[in-house]
């Protein structure tokens, strides 16, 4: 699902809310999940499931063409981990 089409399925579900209202009320929310990612705190969504940041510490990596070591620096990963209700739905 694309972003204007949950844009248009909430604004169809909220029948006083109109597309840019519904762009608005998106927006919001994943600019929100956004901003509480970025400092790194950890968004759970009850019914849906988990977002975390996860820490990747730096490492000795191989390039696979010449096979020179490469060092690959720390970086931070967004992981999520669904709800037992929406695993349920996913696997009946």
């Amino acid at each position: 699902m694309l972003k204007p089409e949950l844009i248009k399925r909430v604004a169809e579900a909220l029948p006083g809310l109109g597309l840019q209202d519904g762009d608005r009320a998106v927006s919001i929310v994943l600019e929100t999940i956004a901003n509480a990612l970025a400092r790194e705190d950890r968004v759970e969504i009850r019914g849906f499931g988990v977002f975390r940041v996860k820490q990747r510490s730096s490492r000795v990596g191989r390039n696979p063409r010449s096979g020179a070591v490469v060092a690959v620096p720390d970086t931070r990963l967004i992981a999520f981990k669904p709800s037992r209700d929406m695993r349920r739905r996913l696997n009946p």
